[in-house]
């Protein structure tokens, strides 16, 4: 029998349970003041399915509440259907393709593979690099710009920057505005360690980023490649400068765009944290 003949991916009272099960192992649970006792399922015949009302705080909830499930209208076996089929897709799964099999409009597929991806990222965006290891800072360029003429070299293209933490092997990109300096120096002070060892190409936007930290950045005269280790460009350059300076810590953030974080060993299951698409 194939995994998708499950009940909890056809019926949508069988898909709460399945949830419930995983999320409130101890029994259902009141978000907002944590009762457990004095909680109770409605069993109205117009009542929603999965509705609890707490005799606490006499508040109405559902198990949907906190997780990524939350103010969505789809029905919760079509989003274990989604969970599934990006779990076990090896190459991953477009918004287009949820589109044609779970039979939503691509607005809701869009809605619904963002918001799986989001609670899929490993945990909070913490900075590359902390205990001292190398990070790798790259740009590129990918597509066109909406709105924009195409013409010679980069300038309708979309400016990807990119980092990557060689001890961990994870990576984090953004679209960007621009190539400018400030630009680049708040991405790279907002997600990059002090104490990181930067590797970058000569481009001259990462001149700035070591000398404004606290430790030594090596004279740029003395260009290095890879310092003794192996690179793999990230993601289209083939020379690196190293500098043990890192980058100067910045608060602000980078003009546009999303920051991804994509990690080797991402784990799936039941989303518990609420994001929005």
């Amino acid at each position: 029998m194939s995994i998708l003949s499950a009940k909890h991916f056809h019926d949508e009272e069988a898909a709460y349970t399945y949830v419930e099960a995983r999320i409130w192992p101890h029994g259902a649970t009141c978000p907002r003041c944590g009762e457990r006792k004095r909680v109770s399922k409605m069993q109205g015949k117009s009542t929603r399915i999965g509705l609890y009302k707490c005799y606490a705080c006499r508040k109405p909830f559902t198990v949907k509440i906190g997780t990524v499930f939350e103010a969505s209208h789809v029905p919760m076996n079509l989003w274990l259907q989604a969970i599934f089929l990006m779990c076990a897709s090896k190459k991953g799964i477009s918004s287009n393709q949820l589109h044609r099999v779970l039979g939503v409009t691509l607005k809701t597929a869009w809605f619904m593979s963002h918001r799986i991806r989001e609670a899929m990222r490993s945990g909070d965006l913490a900075p590359f690099g902390e205990g001292g290891g190398p990070v790798e800072a790259d740009e590129t360029f990918i597509g066109r710009e909406p709105g924009t003429k195409v013409g010679r070299a980069f300038h309708h293209k979309m400016k990807v920057l990119s980092l990557v933490d060689r001890e961990t092997g994870r990576a984090r990109s953004v679209v960007v505005d621009n190539l400018r300096r400030d630009t680049i120096e708040a991405f790279v002070g907002e997600n990059v360690s002090r104490q990181a060892h930067l590797m970058t190409d000569e481009a001259w936007f990462y001149t700035r980023i070591g000398q404004s930290s606290p430790a030594t950045m090596p004279s740029p005269t003395r260009r290095t490649k890879g310092c003794g280790a192996t690179r793999t460009p990230t993601p289209s350059k083939a020379t690196s400068r190293s500098s043990s300076a890192g980058c100067a810590e910045s608060t602000s953030t980078a003009p546009s765009g999303t920051c991804t974080d994509t990690s080797p060993n991402s784990t799936s299951g039941i989303p518990t944290a609420s994001r929005s698409a």
